[in-house]
Parts: structure tokens; C-alpha cells; sequence
């Protein structure tokens, strides 16, 4: 990885992670505002959205931040930036709705390079990637029968 690279990661990672965090604080500190903000998008359950929201933005971002199951975090965190874009920002007719819109695609696109590529050298998942690695190899000839060892 050329110089400087893994930094690059970290920061992108961390970037990426503040808009779920301060998502999911805007959401504690106001419950009923957000359950009723879901209610009138015209989705169901919205205290049940309106936990899983929190619980998406708070552990992905953490997940992201931390670099530890990077890519699965990504991953989930595209797709609910996707559904988020799709239920809560499809009225292209007004200007912020589709700028908000566009805002949760490339999240969504930034993601998914995150999970194309992986946390970074600066990651838990890449200490743990470097710990598998210093484990000592299995001696060729170990998998093979008796009568092919020489």
C-alpha cells in the first residue's frame, strides 16, 4: 500500500462514521420527533424503525471507526443509507429532498468501496489479518496420504 494510504483509510472510515453517530444521537435526544418523522414517510412501526435506526447508525459507526468487521458494517450501512434515500427522499420535485437524496447514494457508493477494499492497515480487522498470518504454516505433505509422501 503506497505511503500514506492507511492514514487516507482511517480518516475516510472516521469521516463516514460521523454522520451515523450524529444521526443517531439527533434520534436519542429526540424520540418522538423522529418516530413521528418516520409515521408520516408512511412507514410501518415506528418505534420498531426507529430503534433499529439507532442501534444501525451507533454500531456500524462504532464497527467503522474501530476498523473490526469492516466490511460487513460497510455493507449494512449502504443498505440502510439506500433505504433511507428511497423511504425518506423520493420526492425529487423539491430541491432538498433530492439533494438529501443524492447525499445518501454517494454515502452509500463511499461505503461500498469500504467494503470492497477493506478498513486499511490502521484496523483491528488487519491486526487480526496479520495475527492469522504469523500463525506458522501447516508442513506441506501433512494433507496428504501416507503412500503420496516421500
Amino acid at each position: 500500500m503506497p505511503a500514506g494510504t492507511s492514514y487516507l483509510a482511517a480518516l475516510g472510515r472516521l469521516l463516514i462514521a460521523v454522520i451515523f453517530f450524529v444521526s443517531a444521537v439527533g434520534k436519542i435526544f429526540a424520540p418522538a420527533m423522529t418516530q413521528g418523522y418516520i409515521a408520516a414517510a408512511g412507514l410501518p412501526f415506528p418505534l420498531a424503525a426507529y430503534l433499529i435506526a439507532i442501534a444501525v447508525e451507533l454500531a456500524g459507526g462504532t464497527l467503522l471507526i474501530l476498523g473490526f468487521q469492516t466490511r460487513f458494517a460497510a455493507l449494512a450501512l449502504a443498505v440502510f443509507s439506500i433505504a433511507t434515500a428511497i423511504g425518506f427522499h423520493h420526492d425529487f420535485a423539491n430541491q432538498d429532498q433530492l439533494i438529501h437524496f443524492l447525499k445518501d447514494i454517494a454515502i452509500a457508493g463511499g461505503l461500498l468501496q469500504v467494503a470492497a477494499f477493506g478498513a486499511g492497515s490502521f484496523s483491528i480487522d488487519a491486526r487480526r489479518g496479520a495475527a492469522k498470518s504469523a500463525t506458522p504454516p501447516v508442513p506441506l505433505g501433512r494433507d496428504l496420504p501416507a503412500s503420496s509422501r516421500m
